[in-house]
């Protein structure tokens, strides 16, 4: 099971948050895609743009933060922290 939670935060206040599994057969970024969309429709979020700290970040961590610099549209958030919990393992 994949697992990828997202969170999304302002003022160092967590506004909400919302867990999304997959357990289909696409490919891990595939799959972290899929979720970053869920969390965005859920939550009527524009989707962010993954810039090359999101990208480091998320190799490194398996957890990245996407700020305003991340959205083309102005947003009433500091940050959405998405973090992959639950990894598959064939």
């Amino acid at each position: 099971m994949f697992r990828l939670w997202a969170k999304l935060w302002k003022s160092n206040h967590l506004l909400r948050d919302m867990t999304v599994e997959d357990d289909s057969d696409k490919n891990r970024t595939k799959k972290v895609f899929d979720a970053v969309e869920k969390v965005c429709v859920a939550w009527d979020l524009p989707k962010p743009i993954w810039l090359q700290s999101n990208i480091k970040d998320f190799k490194q961590r398996a957890k990245t933060r996407f700020s305003q610099d991340s959205f083309i549209e102005s947003v009433e958030f500091d940050w959405l922290e998405i973090h992959v919990i639950e990894e598959d393992h064939g």
